[in-house]
């Protein structure tokens, strides 16, 4: 016997799946933060002439952790929809973002290889892009969840050019000595 199961049922599919996919990619992105300083807490960085439309220090943080409540939350919806043809594509596509999305703050806070953070950031943004598509055609809720996030890997990009510009030796600026630059956990 074949029943259909209720919206109810459904709803509470989903929470259970965003119950463990939110906090699982904070962790990954926390984590992955925490691989070398960054921001003001790393001597390489501060020492890195900053284009002007670089924002505060604080809007980071507070940006990645709401991009990675997005990204847990549309992460759940394709989870969840079971059935679909496009499901498998799209989590492949969303765990190969992922994993560069991770890569990227101990390549360019740790490294400091500003070109390879440009290009990472690049990758990311189409990736970004081909997740969007078929998160749409898995579930478009999920889909539109990933807008902040694309969005936020422009300006990234952008700011990241304009920083690359304005230091094109970065990646040879030596850090003072009171600071590892890449942490093991």
């Amino acid at each position: 016997m074949r029943e259909i199961a209720s919206k109810g049922q459904l709803r509470l599919a989903f929470l259970r799946w965003a119950v463990v996919t939110v906090p699982f990619i904070l962790l990954l992105g926390f984590t992955a933060g925490r691989l070398a300083p960054s921001g003001d807490d790393n001597p390489w960085f501060v020492a890195l002439t900053k284009p002007d439309i670089m924002p505060p220090g604080i809007a980071f943080p507070i940006a990645w952790a709401i991009i990675y409540v997005l990204l847990g939350l549309a992460l759940a919806m394709v989870i969840n929809a079971r059935g679909s043809r496009f499901r498998g594509p799209a989590l492949l596509a969303f765990a190969l973002q992922l994993v560069i999305n991770l890569a990227w703050a101990p390549v360019f806070f740790g490294l400091h290889q500003v070109v390879t953070a440009l290009f990472m950031i690049a990758a990311l943004i189409v990736l970004v892009l081909l997740t969007f598509l078929l998160f749409w055609r898995v579930r478009k809720g999920a889909a539109l969840l990933l807008l902040p996030y694309f969005a936020w890997l422009c300006f990234a990009f952008a700011l990241l050019y304009q920083l690359h510009m304005l230091n094109p030796n970065a990646s040879s600026l030596v850090p003072s000595r009171s600071a590892d630059q890449i942490r093991i956990i």
